[in-house]
């Protein structure tokens, strides 16, 4: 039998040495990604005193799965389904808008649960994704049946 489970990592989605978890990892062509967050950059902006709001934070925190993404051959439209955790259900329209924003040009979008969640790791974090990503498929190329 294939070992075909691979570690997957980007430079721009650091991975602590200490980390008892995987950002993600690549099992045959399927990727899946733990929760990502903006950190640490929504740690910086929140001492600057300029915090990211959650549309900023869901733009980032994309950024960061499209990352792995690519890292593991893949592109944006092999992103399938996200799972969103929020601390504030309020936060969901712009949540909403930085996903059509993210995944622009697109007829059809990555499946999606959005939950609200007390808290997260860190105080100023108010979004994480974690995402299915699947290097066969390519919602890109998809057409959105009418209604």
């Amino acid at each position: 039998m294939n070992n075909l489970a691979a570690h997957v990592w980007a430079d721009n989605v650091p991975e602590l040495a200490t980390a008892s978890w995987s950002n993600a990892l690549l099992l045959g062509r399927e990727l899946v990604t733990s929760g990502m967050t903006g950190h640490p950059v929504t740690r910086n902006a929140a001492e600057a005193g300029e915090p990211l709001d959650a549309y900023q934070q869901t733009l980032l925190v994309l950024g960061k799965i499209l990352a792995l993404a690519e890292a593991a051959g893949g592109h944006i439209g092999n992103i399938y389904r996200l799972t969103v955790y929020v601390t504030a259900i309020t936060d969901k329209e712009a949540i909403g808008r930085a996903r059509k924003d993210f995944f622009a040009g697109q007829t059809v979008y990555p499946t999606s649960t959005l939950v609200e969640v007390s808290g997260l790791v860190f105080p100023e974090l108010c979004v994480e994704i974690e995402a299915g990503i699947h290097l066969d498929a390519d919602l890109r190329s998809l057409i959105k049946q009418a209604d």
